[in-house]
Protein backbone atom coordinates (compact mmCIF):
# COMPACT_ATOMS: atom_id res chain seq x y z
CA UNK A 1 0.00 0.00 0.00
CA UNK A 2 1.49 3.15 -0.84
CA UNK A 3 1.46 5.37 2.25
CA UNK A 4 4.46 8.50 0.77
CA UNK A 5 5.19 8.93 -3.31
CA UNK A 6 7.58 11.28 -4.86
CA UNK A 7 5.57 10.71 -7.85
CA UNK A 8 3.48 13.59 -9.44
CA UNK A 9 0.13 11.37 -10.33
CA UNK A 10 -0.01 8.95 -7.44
CA UNK A 11 -2.97 7.56 -6.26
CA UNK A 12 -2.39 9.31 -2.93
CA UNK A 13 -3.34 12.46 -4.38
CA UNK A 14 -6.71 11.34 -5.61
CA UNK A 15 -8.84 10.14 -2.88
CA UNK A 16 -12.52 10.98 -3.33
CA UNK A 17 -12.77 11.72 0.07
CA UNK A 18 -9.80 13.51 0.38
CA UNK A 19 -10.32 16.29 -3.10
CA UNK A 20 -14.24 16.38 -2.16
CA UNK A 21 -13.00 17.79 1.16
CA UNK A 22 -10.64 20.17 -0.54
CA UNK A 23 -13.49 21.40 -2.87
CA UNK A 24 -16.50 22.19 -0.85
CA UNK A 25 -15.44 25.75 -0.39
CA UNK A 26 -15.74 26.13 -3.71
CA UNK A 27 -19.17 25.66 -4.16
CA UNK A 28 -22.08 27.22 -1.80
CA UNK A 29 -25.78 25.99 -2.25
CA UNK A 30 -26.97 27.52 -4.94
CA UNK A 31 -23.96 27.03 -6.87
CA UNK A 32 -25.10 25.93 -10.45
CA UNK A 33 -23.54 22.74 -11.83
CA UNK A 34 -22.38 25.04 -15.12
CA UNK A 35 -20.62 27.57 -12.99
CA UNK A 36 -17.44 26.25 -12.03
CA UNK A 37 -16.77 25.28 -15.54
CA UNK A 38 -17.47 28.83 -16.60
CA UNK A 39 -15.38 30.19 -13.97
CA UNK A 40 -12.16 28.21 -14.94
CA UNK A 41 -12.26 29.36 -18.58
CA UNK A 42 -12.85 33.06 -17.47
CA UNK A 43 -9.53 32.47 -15.06
CA UNK A 44 -7.52 31.01 -17.07
CA UNK A 45 -8.08 33.05 -20.06
CA UNK A 46 -7.31 35.88 -17.75
CA UNK A 47 -4.33 34.19 -16.26
CA UNK A 48 -3.28 33.49 -19.81
CA UNK A 49 -4.01 37.16 -21.35
CA UNK A 50 -6.56 35.55 -23.97
CA UNK A 51 -9.82 36.89 -25.11
CA UNK A 52 -11.06 33.28 -24.45
CA UNK A 53 -11.11 29.95 -23.45
CA UNK A 54 -12.71 26.88 -23.54
CA UNK A 55 -13.05 23.58 -21.22
CA UNK A 56 -12.28 20.12 -22.75
CA UNK A 57 -12.40 16.82 -20.95
CA UNK A 58 -8.93 15.78 -22.45
CA UNK A 59 -6.17 17.09 -23.28
CA UNK A 60 -5.92 15.38 -26.19
CA UNK A 61 -8.76 16.41 -27.67
CA UNK A 62 -7.74 20.23 -26.96
CA UNK A 63 -4.68 19.79 -28.72
CA UNK A 64 -6.22 17.99 -31.87
CA UNK A 65 -8.88 20.62 -32.06
CA UNK A 66 -6.44 23.65 -31.77
CA UNK A 67 -4.45 21.93 -34.84
CA UNK A 68 -7.81 21.17 -36.88
CA UNK A 69 -9.09 24.59 -37.04
CA UNK A 70 -5.38 26.01 -37.57
CA UNK A 71 -4.74 23.37 -40.77
CA UNK A 72 -8.18 24.33 -42.34
CA UNK A 73 -7.55 28.38 -42.01
CA UNK A 74 -4.67 27.98 -43.62
CA UNK A 75 -5.09 25.02 -46.34
CA UNK A 76 -2.22 23.33 -44.95
CA UNK A 77 -2.28 19.85 -43.41
CA UNK A 78 1.34 19.06 -42.06
CA UNK A 79 2.56 20.61 -38.54
CA UNK A 80 5.61 20.70 -36.99
CA UNK A 81 7.19 19.75 -33.58
CA UNK A 82 10.28 18.04 -31.40
CA UNK A 83 10.07 14.54 -32.31
CA UNK A 84 9.28 13.80 -28.12
CA UNK A 85 6.47 15.98 -29.05
CA UNK A 86 4.03 14.23 -26.93
CA UNK A 87 0.85 14.47 -29.74
CA UNK A 88 2.98 11.43 -31.46
CA UNK A 89 4.93 9.88 -28.64
CA UNK A 90 1.80 9.21 -26.50
CA UNK A 91 -1.82 9.28 -27.94
CA UNK A 92 -1.77 6.85 -30.45
CA UNK A 93 -1.08 9.76 -33.27
CA UNK A 94 -4.97 10.50 -32.98
CA UNK A 95 -4.16 14.01 -35.42
CA UNK A 96 -4.25 11.66 -37.85
CA UNK A 97 -6.50 8.79 -37.32
CA UNK A 98 -9.19 11.24 -36.59
CA UNK A 99 -7.91 14.79 -38.59
CA UNK A 100 -5.94 13.21 -41.30
CA UNK A 101 -3.21 15.52 -39.92
CA UNK A 102 0.77 15.17 -40.78
CA UNK A 103 3.36 15.47 -38.25
CA UNK A 104 7.07 16.57 -39.55
CA UNK A 105 9.25 16.12 -36.81
CA UNK A 106 11.81 18.65 -36.41
CA UNK A 107 15.21 18.51 -34.82
CA UNK A 108 17.66 16.03 -32.87
CA UNK A 109 14.90 14.21 -30.37
CA UNK A 110 17.98 14.39 -27.71
CA UNK A 111 18.35 18.13 -28.20
CA UNK A 112 16.13 21.32 -27.87
CA UNK A 113 14.45 22.66 -31.18
CA UNK A 114 16.74 24.93 -32.41
CA UNK A 115 16.14 28.18 -35.03
CA UNK A 116 18.03 26.29 -37.83
CA UNK A 117 15.90 23.15 -37.36
CA UNK A 118 13.12 25.11 -38.03
CA UNK A 119 14.71 27.20 -40.96
CA UNK A 120 15.69 23.90 -42.53
CA UNK A 121 11.78 22.88 -43.25
CA UNK A 122 10.82 22.30 -47.03
CA UNK A 123 7.09 22.06 -47.20
CA UNK A 124 4.54 24.24 -45.52
CA UNK A 125 3.11 24.13 -42.43
CA UNK A 126 0.04 25.01 -41.20
CA UNK A 127 1.37 25.02 -37.18
CA UNK A 128 4.50 24.77 -35.41
CA UNK A 129 4.12 23.24 -31.98
CA UNK A 130 6.35 23.95 -28.73
CA UNK A 131 5.87 21.63 -25.39
CA UNK A 132 7.09 23.96 -22.73
CA UNK A 133 9.04 22.27 -20.94
CA UNK A 134 10.12 19.12 -22.85
CA UNK A 135 8.93 16.33 -20.72
CA UNK A 136 11.21 13.98 -22.41
CA UNK A 137 13.85 15.44 -21.91
CA UNK A 138 13.79 16.33 -18.22
CA UNK A 139 11.88 19.29 -18.41
CA UNK A 140 14.36 21.43 -20.19
CA UNK A 141 13.46 24.54 -21.35
CA UNK A 142 14.59 27.12 -24.43
CA UNK A 143 15.67 30.81 -23.27
CA UNK A 144 13.55 33.19 -23.74
CA UNK A 145 15.37 35.41 -26.79
CA UNK A 146 15.65 31.70 -28.56
CA UNK A 147 12.10 30.76 -28.16
CA UNK A 148 11.22 34.54 -29.66
CA UNK A 149 13.31 33.94 -32.10
CA UNK A 150 12.08 31.02 -33.86
CA UNK A 151 8.22 32.30 -32.91
CA UNK A 152 9.04 35.27 -35.19
CA UNK A 153 10.21 32.43 -38.21
CA UNK A 154 7.68 30.43 -37.89
CA UNK A 155 5.01 33.20 -38.16
CA UNK A 156 7.19 34.77 -41.21
CA UNK A 157 6.20 31.66 -43.50
CA UNK A 158 2.56 31.54 -42.35
CA UNK A 159 1.80 29.28 -39.87
CA UNK A 160 0.01 29.23 -36.68
CA UNK A 161 1.93 29.30 -33.51
CA UNK A 162 0.53 26.58 -30.64
CA UNK A 163 1.83 25.91 -26.88
CA UNK A 164 1.44 22.51 -25.63
CA UNK A 165 1.50 24.03 -22.02
CA UNK A 166 0.27 21.46 -20.33
CA UNK A 167 3.07 21.80 -17.77
CA UNK A 168 3.26 26.34 -18.33
CA UNK A 169 2.85 26.69 -14.78
CA UNK A 170 6.11 24.59 -13.71
CA UNK A 171 7.97 26.37 -17.05
CA UNK A 172 7.29 30.04 -15.64
CA UNK A 173 9.50 29.78 -12.57
CA UNK A 174 12.42 29.69 -15.34
CA UNK A 175 11.45 32.41 -17.38
CA UNK A 176 10.58 34.90 -14.69
CA UNK A 177 7.72 36.83 -16.66
CA UNK A 178 4.12 36.61 -16.27
CA UNK A 179 1.60 33.38 -17.57
CA UNK A 180 0.31 35.61 -20.36
CA UNK A 181 3.49 36.78 -21.69
CA UNK A 182 4.50 33.58 -22.17
CA UNK A 183 1.50 32.82 -23.78
CA UNK A 184 1.19 35.81 -25.98
CA UNK A 185 4.14 34.42 -27.81
CA UNK A 186 1.40 31.65 -29.19
CA UNK A 187 -1.70 31.71 -31.41
CA UNK A 188 -3.22 28.63 -29.13
CA UNK A 189 -2.47 27.67 -25.57
CA UNK A 190 -3.48 24.43 -23.97
CA UNK A 191 -3.30 23.91 -20.44
CA UNK A 192 -3.59 20.98 -18.44
CA UNK A 193 -6.11 21.24 -15.51
CA UNK A 194 -4.24 17.75 -13.42
CA UNK A 195 -0.40 18.18 -14.08
CA UNK A 196 0.77 21.03 -12.28
CA UNK A 197 -2.75 22.19 -11.10
CA UNK A 198 -2.99 18.15 -10.00
CA UNK A 199 -6.53 17.76 -10.62
CA UNK A 200 -8.29 15.19 -11.97
CA UNK A 201 -8.32 15.30 -15.33
CA UNK A 202 -9.59 18.33 -18.25
CA UNK A 203 -8.34 21.00 -20.05
CA UNK A 204 -8.13 23.98 -21.48
CA UNK A 205 -7.97 25.62 -24.36
CA UNK A 206 -7.01 29.11 -24.48
CA UNK A 207 -6.82 31.72 -27.79
CA UNK A 208 -8.81 34.50 -29.36
CA UNK A 209 -12.79 34.37 -29.71
CA UNK A 210 -12.73 33.25 -33.48
CA UNK A 211 -10.66 30.31 -33.15
CA UNK A 212 -12.10 29.47 -29.51
CA UNK A 213 -15.77 29.43 -31.12
CA UNK A 214 -14.57 27.38 -33.88
CA UNK A 215 -12.94 24.87 -31.39
CA UNK A 216 -16.47 24.68 -29.95
CA UNK A 217 -17.86 23.44 -33.06
CA UNK A 218 -15.22 20.65 -33.28
CA UNK A 219 -15.72 19.79 -29.24
CA UNK A 220 -19.19 19.12 -30.06
CA UNK A 221 -18.66 16.89 -32.79
CA UNK A 222 -16.10 14.45 -30.92
CA UNK A 223 -18.49 14.81 -27.90
CA UNK A 224 -16.37 16.72 -25.77
CA UNK A 225 -19.39 19.18 -24.95
CA UNK A 226 -20.00 16.95 -21.64
CA UNK A 227 -22.61 18.21 -18.90
CA UNK A 228 -22.19 18.67 -15.28
CA UNK A 229 -18.06 18.67 -16.25
CA UNK A 230 -17.83 20.55 -12.79
CA UNK A 231 -15.77 18.09 -10.73
CA UNK A 232 -13.00 18.12 -13.22
CA UNK A 233 -13.26 22.42 -13.10
CA UNK A 234 -13.23 22.33 -8.69
CA UNK A 235 -10.88 20.04 -9.13
CA UNK A 236 -8.59 22.60 -11.47
CA UNK A 237 -10.22 25.93 -9.48
CA UNK A 238 -8.26 24.48 -6.31
CA UNK A 239 -5.25 24.14 -7.99
CA UNK A 240 -5.00 27.19 -9.19
CA UNK A 241 -5.61 29.21 -5.69
CA UNK A 242 -3.19 26.85 -3.56
CA UNK A 243 -0.57 25.57 -6.25
CA UNK A 244 0.21 27.79 -8.55
CA UNK A 245 2.03 30.41 -6.17
CA UNK A 246 4.02 27.77 -5.05
CA UNK A 247 5.79 26.28 -8.33
CA UNK A 248 9.04 28.61 -7.56
CA UNK A 249 8.97 26.98 -4.45
CA UNK A 250 8.72 23.47 -5.87
CA UNK A 251 11.16 24.05 -8.57
CA UNK A 252 13.66 24.80 -5.73
CA UNK A 253 12.62 21.64 -4.07
CA UNK A 254 13.63 19.84 -7.27
CA UNK A 255 16.95 21.51 -7.55
CA UNK A 256 18.00 20.87 -3.81
CA UNK A 257 17.08 16.97 -4.46
CA UNK A 258 19.05 17.23 -7.67
CA UNK A 259 22.17 18.44 -6.08
CA UNK A 260 21.78 15.70 -3.19
CA UNK A 261 22.05 13.29 -5.79
CA UNK A 262 24.39 14.15 -8.32
CA UNK A 263 26.78 15.02 -5.24
CA UNK A 264 26.33 11.51 -3.74
CA UNK A 265 27.24 9.80 -7.00
CA UNK A 266 25.00 6.90 -7.15
CA UNK A 267 22.77 8.19 -9.70
CA UNK A 268 23.16 11.19 -12.07
CA UNK A 269 20.29 13.34 -12.69
CA UNK A 270 19.32 15.89 -15.66
CA UNK A 271 19.43 18.71 -16.85
CA UNK A 272 21.89 19.74 -13.64
CA UNK A 273 20.47 21.52 -12.30
CA UNK A 274 16.73 21.03 -12.79
CA UNK A 275 15.08 23.99 -14.93
CA UNK A 276 12.05 23.08 -13.98
CA UNK A 277 10.13 21.00 -10.74
CA UNK A 278 11.10 18.11 -12.99
CA UNK A 279 13.67 16.41 -14.03
CA UNK A 280 15.48 12.62 -14.65
CA UNK A 281 17.03 10.36 -12.51
CA UNK A 282 19.95 8.29 -14.65
CA UNK A 283 20.01 4.85 -12.97
CA UNK A 284 23.36 2.53 -13.62
CA UNK A 285 20.59 -0.62 -13.23
CA UNK A 286 18.95 -2.69 -16.13
CA UNK A 287 14.89 -1.20 -16.63
CA UNK A 288 13.27 -4.52 -15.31
CA UNK A 289 16.11 -4.62 -12.20
CA UNK A 290 14.89 -1.00 -11.38
CA UNK A 291 11.40 -1.75 -11.85
CA UNK A 292 11.35 -4.88 -9.58
CA UNK A 293 13.97 -3.09 -6.49
CA UNK A 294 10.69 -0.14 -6.69
CA UNK A 295 8.39 -2.49 -6.11
CA UNK A 296 9.82 -4.12 -3.55
CA UNK A 297 10.36 -0.90 -1.73
CA UNK A 298 7.11 -0.34 -2.01
CA UNK A 299 5.37 -3.51 -0.68
CA UNK A 300 8.30 -3.20 2.47
CA UNK A 301 8.22 0.11 2.93
CA UNK A 302 5.21 1.92 1.35
CA UNK A 303 6.95 4.75 -0.56
CA UNK A 304 6.47 5.53 -4.47
CA UNK A 305 9.64 6.39 -5.98
CA UNK A 306 8.53 6.40 -9.48
CA UNK A 307 5.65 5.15 -11.37
CA UNK A 308 7.31 4.70 -14.98
CA UNK A 309 10.93 3.79 -16.00
CA UNK A 310 12.01 4.29 -18.74
CA UNK A 311 14.67 2.28 -20.94
CA UNK A 312 17.66 3.44 -22.20
CA UNK A 313 19.72 2.63 -25.47
CA UNK A 314 22.28 1.27 -23.07
CA UNK A 315 20.22 -2.35 -21.57
CA UNK A 316 22.54 -1.30 -17.94
CA UNK A 317 21.20 1.75 -17.77
CA UNK A 318 17.39 3.11 -17.23
CA UNK A 319 15.61 6.31 -15.90
CA UNK A 320 12.95 8.01 -13.93
CA UNK A 321 11.34 10.75 -13.78
CA UNK A 322 10.89 12.95 -10.52
CA UNK A 323 8.42 16.05 -10.57
CA UNK A 324 8.12 17.72 -7.18
CA UNK A 325 4.92 19.17 -6.20
CA UNK A 326 3.04 19.21 -2.75
CA UNK A 327 3.72 15.23 -2.18
CA UNK A 328 7.49 15.68 -2.76
CA UNK A 329 7.60 18.40 -0.32
CA UNK A 330 8.23 16.41 2.87
CA UNK A 331 10.86 14.84 1.29
CA UNK A 332 13.97 16.14 2.33
CA UNK A 333 16.98 15.75 0.05
CA UNK A 334 19.33 13.86 1.64
CA UNK A 335 16.36 11.12 2.53
CA UNK A 336 15.72 10.62 -1.27
CA UNK A 337 19.56 10.36 -1.90
CA UNK A 338 18.96 7.33 0.73
CA UNK A 339 16.27 6.04 -0.77
CA UNK A 340 17.59 6.16 -4.35
CA UNK A 341 21.08 4.30 -3.31
CA UNK A 342 18.82 1.79 -1.51
CA UNK A 343 17.05 1.06 -5.18
CA UNK A 344 20.03 1.05 -6.89
CA UNK A 345 21.72 -1.49 -4.45
CA UNK A 346 18.58 -3.71 -4.57
CA UNK A 347 18.69 -3.30 -8.15
CA UNK A 348 22.33 -3.89 -9.00
CA UNK A 349 21.61 -7.21 -6.17
CA UNK A 350 19.24 -8.54 -8.68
Amino acid sequence: MIRRSLALHSVLRLKPHDLLRQWAGLVGPDTLPEEPVAVLEARIAELVGTPAALFFPTGAMAQQVALRVHAERRGRWTFAGHPHLHLDNWELQGYNAVHGLRFHPVGDRNQLLRKADLAAVGEPLATVVWELPQRDLGGLLPEWQQLCEQVDLVRSRGAAVHLDGGRIFEAQPFYDRPHAEIAGLFDTVYVSLYKGLQGVRGAVLAGDDETVAEAAVWRKRLGGAIPNAWPLALGALAGLDRLVPRMAEFRDHAVAIAAALNADGTVRVFPDPPQTPLFHVHVPAAKAAVERAGARMLAEMGTQLFIKVRSSPDPSRCAFEITVGENAMEFDPDEVVELVRDLVNRAQAG
